[in-house]
């Protein structure tokens, strides 16, 4: 009979460089995933006609808009309780252990709502700069983002964290890092999606849909209604969402979805009108 319980129990930490500084698989799939999007953001660029200097400067604006807002997004929807009672932690890769002692502890808690926000708060301050369209540059950056958010969720696999609700039934994956329930792998029903949607994505660049912004709507819609979808299988992240109909990342992803219609909308109603008033 073929087992239908995985057991996984792999530890988060490969290896402590100089014996200080952990190295985990989340921290690689992490990095992996933004260096993928980089270079393939980087052939676009060079497809198109863009100059280095231009990329190289958006490069700088995404990554920090992501951590940045990814960091804040998770204290400010999650935790807001410790960005007065700890905010070095939310400012600094570290943690306080017991004793008040400070130690390196990595970026853990960063949200994908905020990362999202931050990334188009630094897109929009990019384009101010470089002049060029901010619908042009969202809707590249939602053919590569997706393979980012893939490699992230298999990160959280990796960690034992973001678990899903028990199955029920003698099938599923055992966290054995947090106990024995045989539970859904939700991370990486989430990384799935997302594969899916990195695919959806590639396809509507490579045939030049347009108007700009219409790919850029279609990705949040798709992004975030399989957010809002997979997190039905997750366990609550945080104590105040027990109870709740909604948790905190289905009620983030709701507007996301509206303004993503809205905007698909907009943009392919904006491609129908230019294309009858060229017929005459």
């Amino acid at each position: 009979m073929i087992a239908t319980v995985i057991h996984w129990g792999t530890s988060p930490e490969i290896t402590k460089l100089f014996g200080v500084f952990p190295l985990t698989y989340y921290g690689l799939l992490f990095t992996g995933g933004i260096a993928l999007a980089y270079f393939m953001m980087a052939w676009i660029y060079r497809r198109e006609g863009i100059g280095d200097e231009q990329f190289d400067r958006l490069s700088i604006y995404v990554v920090l808009g992501t951590i940045i807002g990814a960091r804040l997004g998770h204290f400010l929807f999650y935790q807001p309780e410790y960005l007065w009672k700890a905010p070095l932690e939310v400012v600094l890769p570290i943690a306080k252990v017991d004793g008040g002692v400070y130690q390196f502890d990595g970026y853990r808690g960063l949200a994908s709502h905020g990362g999202i926000i931050g990334i188009i708060i630094a897109v929009i301050l990019y384009c101010r700069k470089t002049k060029l369209s901010f619908l042009w540059v969202a809707d590249r950056l939602a053919v590569v983002a997706p393979v980012t958010c893939v490699f992230i969720r298999v990160g959280n696999f990796m960690n034992s964290e973001i678990i899903g609700k028990p199955t029920g039934g003698d099938y599923g994956v055992v966290f054995r890092l947090v106990d024995a329930i045989p539970r859904h792998p939700a991370q990486l029903y989430e990384a799935i999606a997302y594969l899916l949607v990195f695919s959806m994505m590639i396809m509507l660049y490579r045939r030049n849909v347009k108007p700009d912004g219409f790919i850029f709507g279609i990705f949040l819609i798709l992004l975030f209604s399989a957010r809002f979808g997979i997190e039905f299988f997750k366990e609550e992240q945080v104590a105040f969402e027990r109870g709740m109909t909604l948790n905190m990342g289905q009620w983030l992803s709701i507007p996301f979805i509206l303004i993503g219609s809205a905007l698909a909308a907009h943009r392919r109603k904006s491609a129908v009108n230019n294309e009858y008033g060229h017929a005459y």
